[in-house]
């Protein structure tokens, strides 16, 4: 007889997956359903500027990597709209650092 997983589990083994909301300025993960939510938040500070202000997980889903997936999928949206980053939350300017990527380099604003 199966055993159902608990919502934990199931989420460190499913896959995560970021959403883009334009219009909110913000990419998020829902967890636990759609109750808690990670996000990213961003501002455009200029034409093509985009400031990547801050990074806010839940304290229960810490240490999961769902901020990696989120700092990632803001910088390739800023790679693919070719646009410059400034990166205002610490969170990022430590994954650009663990990650130096040219791309991402490339569009960094002092």
């Amino acid at each position: 007889m199966a055993h159902a997983a608990l919502p934990s589990a199931l989420e460190q083994s499913g896959p995560i997956r970021v959403e883009h909301d334009r219009q909110r300025r913000q990419f998020s993960v829902r967890l636990n359903g759609c109750h808690d939510r990670a996000v990213l938040l961003y501002e455009y500070v200029g034409k093509r500027i985009v400031d990547l202000q801050h990074t806010e997980v839940p304290d229960a889903y810490r240490g999961r990597g769902i901020a990696k997936h989120l700092a990632k999928a803001a910088l390739d949206f800023v790679v693919e709209e070719d646009l410059k980053a400034h990166l205002t939350c610490w969170y990022i300017q430590k994954y650009v650092k663990e990650n130096p990527l040219p791309q991402y380099l490339e569009r960094l604003q002092p």
